[in-house]
């Protein structure tokens, strides 16, 4: 039974430069109406049980950018519409500077119980150069607000391989993330996307990023600062405290399924994964016409999920379970992919010990080829 789900929230006070999710300007924008329609595909995809959900992961867009009347409304439709207790891992995105104490208050009111802030950088003159609204100091007040409300279970993004970004500017952006005393953080490599302010400087030759030898180092200045201050690298781009791994993602990592809601969200259920319609209104059109905003299904046959099973799980430090896979599949893997595994294990990229196969640590830089390697060859 599918227990865990995604929740998009489009609206946006200002468009990130490398931002290329789903998401319109909040000025003018139906939200109201959207979060109406939003509760009746939730009402639709999911028939109330028993079974409660064990992850809802609320993210945009910007959640917070919502007022509190209509943040408080879409609590309220989530809580009447998906069973859950408090055993549950309910996290919101959040933007620094957004989260006011009464916006805080209604979401702890509501059970939410983990906080993600989009921090990037700490940096303000970088802050300024990607499209961020919000500075250094708006990170420590939102964190130290949301502590005096009583979250304790709190997360940021960080973004390197940023344009002029330099190593020693990452690691004081490190620094000042760890000086916060977090039990969750995220670092990510800028990619650069298609119908993005960045892909369109990058096309012009106007992107200075710093280069592939840098990003390498400055990744690798993340992995040691991390594990020197306790944070335990669980996947290949999130480090947390024992106990404090997001539940949500590793659903994602461990090729599990999810319900996906709101316009543009992805969701995997029964086998088959789909992705809903993106523009806002077309989306709630659908809804209004009584019909599920699905834009695109495809059934993931046995061949894909096998191969699922192997780049999404290789994405943890624990890399994958052969026995599970076998308990799945009833096939080894092994048998499936062993031209793919003798070659990535030739170059050092992979290794195998008792039953995990997973990256070694100098294949955490080259995930992307090794995760290549098991794609289409079955």
């Amino acid at each position: 039974m599918t227990t865990a789900a995604y929740i998009h929230i489009p609206f946006c006070h200002h468009i990130c430069h490398y931002c290329d999710f789903n998401k319109v300007f909040l000025k003018n924008q139906p939200v109201d109406q959207y979060i109406e329609q939003l509760a009746q595909e939730m009402k639709m995809r999911v028939s109330k049980s028993d079974q409660p959900f064990t992850s809802i992961f609320v993210g945009g867009g910007t959640p917070t950018a919502l007022s509190a009347a209509q943040l408080e409304q879409l609590c309220v439709s989530i809580k009447e519409t998906l069973s859950f207790n408090e055993e549950i891992e309910y996290t919101f995105e959040a933007n620094p500077g957004d989260l006011s104490m009464d916006k805080i208050k209604i979401l702890k009111d509501h059970g939410v119980n983990r906080l993600s802030f989009g921090v990037q950088s700490f940096n303000d003159e970088l802050l300024e150069k990607i499209g961020r609204n919000h500075r250094a100091i708006d990170v420590k007040r939102s964190i130290e607000d949301a502590q005096i409300a009583g979250f304790t279970n709190i997360s940021i993004d960080l973004i390197y391989s940023l344009p002029t970004q330099t190593l020693k500017d990452f690691e004081h952006t490190i620094d000042h993330a760890l000086a916060l005393d977090l039990p969750h953080y995220s670092g990510y490599s800028l990619i650069v996307e298609p119908k993005t302010v960045f892909y369109n400087l990058l096309r012009k030759g106007k992107l200075p990023l710093p280069g592939e030898d840098i990003e390498a180092s400055m990744y690798e200045l993340l992995m040691e600062k991390m594990e020197a201050h306790g944070r335990k690298q669980y996947e290949i781009s999130n480090f947390a405290r024992p106990g404090y791994e997001s539940k949500h993602n590793l659903v994602y990592w461990d090729n599990d399924e999810y319900y996906g809601f709101g316009g543009g969200a992805h969701g995997y259920v029964n086998g088959i994964r789909y992705s809903n319609i993106g523009p806002v209104k077309k989306y709630m059109d659908s809804i209004y016409a009584g019909q599920l905003p699905t834009m695109h299904e495809h059934p993931v046959t046995k061949n894909e999920k096998m191969e699922e099973e192997m780049f999404l799980g290789l994405r943890k430090i624990e890399g994958v379970s052969l026995s599970r896979f076998k308990e799945r599949f009833d096939l080894s893997v092994q048998d499936l992919f062993g031209e793919s595994i003798a070659e990535m294990t030739s170059k050092g990229w992979l290794e195998t010990k008792d039953d995990r196969m997973r990256l070694t640590k100098q294949g955490r830089y080259l995930g992307n080829e090794v995760f290549q390697s098991f794609i289409g060859v079955i």
